[in-house]
């Protein structure tokens, strides 16, 4: 058993399907198209998505965006297009857009067109011995072999982004799913151990603790999973959500660690002015990553 089938025990277990386009919307199609998707990915309910690529040559890369949690369960993928107050004005999907990336996000379990409590699914999937987060992981997962499908897609250039629970969730799809080429995570390194020893469990959604975890994994073994693929880690120093101790703890092991694999450039961890948010500094620096690494990896 591999580093990422042991990770997943921990997840849960999941169908073996492939997914199901059930409907597909062109919503915008002037300067760029916009596609609203419903998809089957799970076997349980029909998952809501946008899919988004520049019209010209084509294939060109992906990027899967990540939505934010932040108590917000009405907006979900609706992030990709319409931004929310800790990110830039301009949304994800404009920037990513002019940059001539293809771009998609799904609706995660509880949020947007599948809102519902978000305790009462905890709750169902650990009766069933599931885990909330796994089964987020899981969709996402199923999103990226539907858009591996799509002609418009070069399917050796794929990254993933988000904000917050979109940048955890971009961390930990990376580590368990290597067809992930790259990986921006913004306000988002969270070190378990950390949150245990400063008394910050608190801080995150209940969602995020998976039972068992730590009996086998620190938080730097699981994204030492993704080396040495590129990552870029973004955080505010003021984050209440990422105690700079555990910042710095996993930063040291992370460069010790792309280091002896020859790649030391492919991991990058910046600490910038600001809080729980995504700075104007932040989006400079993310977006001249994406150019520098993704249209650098061979499509062959």
């Amino acid at each position: 058993m591999n580093q990422q089938q042991r990770l997943q025990h921990f997840l849960g277990t999941f169908p073996q399907q492939e997914p199901v386009l059930l409907e597909k919307e062109l919503i915008y199609t002037e300067s760029y198209c916009l596609e609203k998707l419903l998809l089957d990915l799970n076997q349980q309910e029909p998952v809501p998505a946008y899919f988004a690529y520049p019209y010209g040559n084509q294939p060109v890369p992906f990027v899967l965006f990540n939505h934010s949690h932040g108590g917000d369960f009405t907006s979900g993928k609706e992030e990709l297009r319409s931004s929310s107050s800790y990110l830039q004005p301009e949304s994800f999907l404009e920037a990513l857009i002019e940059d001539g990336y293809a771009v998609g996000a799904i609706d995660m379990w509880g949020f947007g067109e599948r809102e519902q409590g978000e305790s009462a699914l905890f709750k169902k999937f650990s009766l069933y011995g599931q885990t909330l987060w796994g089964q987020r992981i899981y969709d996402n997962q199923q999103f990226l072999s539907y858009i591996l499908s799509r002609t418009e897609v070069d399917s050796h250039q794929i990254a993933t982004i988000g904000m917050s629970m979109g940048g955890l969730m971009s961390w930990w799809l990376a580590a368990v799913d290597e067809r992930i080429a790259l990986v921006v995570d913004l306000a988002a390194q969270v070190d378990y151990q950390t949150l245990i020893d400063e008394n910050r469990l608190d801080k995150h959604g209940y969602y995020y603790y998976v039972p068992g975890v730590l009996t086998a994994f620190s938080t730097a073994d699981i994204q030492k999973m993704i080396a040495p693929r590129p990552r870029l880690s973004l955080v505010g120093q003021s984050d209440p959500l990422c105690p700079i101790a555990g910042v710095e703890k996993i930063n040291q092991e992370l460069q010790a660690y792309y280091s002896s694999l020859g790649q030391p450039e492919h991991w990058q961890a910046k600490i910038f002015k600001g809080a729980h948010e995504e700075t104007k500094e932040m989006r400079r620096t993310w977006r001249a990553f994406l150019n520098r690494h993704l249209d650098s990896i061979d499509s062959r």
